[in-house]
């Protein structure tokens, strides 16, 4: 399928293009199911497509020589991926998926490439988007090193609740474990702490957020100054 008016655009990037433009980008984008699972990168391979979620949650997986594997990264409707398109990068450099089921636009790597060098506006926003990415990558860092695992966790599902609909979210505790870079049995302690605190109910895969407010405030500096920024970079653009 391909790309609906752009009112009804779910992806904020291609939602915030001047009409004109959008209008001139549409019938390269390919409207595709992207189920739990689907590879959009991989470390070592050529990128072919570029990604606009519409809808569902991936992640930017960092892996080591010695097989240990942490997320590094989450996207959903609010940007692309992989980002290294915007530089002219050919190769991924990570591994890309996605871990909720959704549906995205697909561009390939040339077409992708002939509007970042032909179409102003297009450029300005993928570029701000690669800048607000970084932004959260610097920040996931930062937290995996000052915050303990429960803030860790309420930041991380205050993520995740930013980029689906609704309040519930089909997340196991292995994946957790594995995002979070934590053994599982300190995910399912932590669960049981900000469920304990009417933060959440956890059930068998799914997690529902009750009290956003308080998950946030529970948060602490763990979360806010990354979604602070996507706001000023995508603030006024044109």
């Amino acid at each position: 399928m391909t790309a609906p008016p752009q009112s009804s655009m779910q992806n904020k990037l291609l939602a915030l293009l001047p009409a004109t433009d959008y209008g001139q980008i549409a019938p390269d984008l390919d409207l595709i199911p992207l189920p739990k699972g689907t590879l959009l990168g991989r470390a070592g391979k050529p990128i072919k497509y570029a990604y606009f979620l519409a809808s569902g949650l991936g992640s930017i997986v960092v892996t080591t020589p010695e097989g240990h594997s942490a997320e590094a990264g989450i996207f959903g409707f609010d940007g692309y991926v992989p980002t290294s398109v915007v530089t002219g990068l050919e190769v991924s450099i990570h591994d890309v998926g996605m871990q909720l089921d959704g549906e995205g636009y697909r561009i390939s790597y040339d077409a992708f490439r002939g509007w970042m060098d032909s179409n102003r506006s297009f450029s300005k926003v993928m570029i701000r988007a690669a800048e607000a990415f970084a932004v959260q990558l610097a920040f996931t860092a930062l937290s995996n090193a000052v915050h303990d695992v429960n803030e860790r966790l309420a930041r991380w599902l205050l993520m995740c609740h930013d980029r689906v609909s609704g309040n519930e979210i089909a997340l196991t505790h292995d994946f957790i474990s594995l995002m979070l870079a934590v053994r599982r049995p300190s995910v399912t302690t932590s669960l049981h702490v900000l469920e304990g605190n009417g933060f959440i109910r956890s059930e068998r895969g799914s997690i529902m957020i009750r009290n956003r407010p308080a998950l946030e405030e529970f948060a602490r500096d763990a979360y806010g100054r990354p979604e602070e920024e996507y706001r000023r970079l995508m603030k006024d653009l044109f």
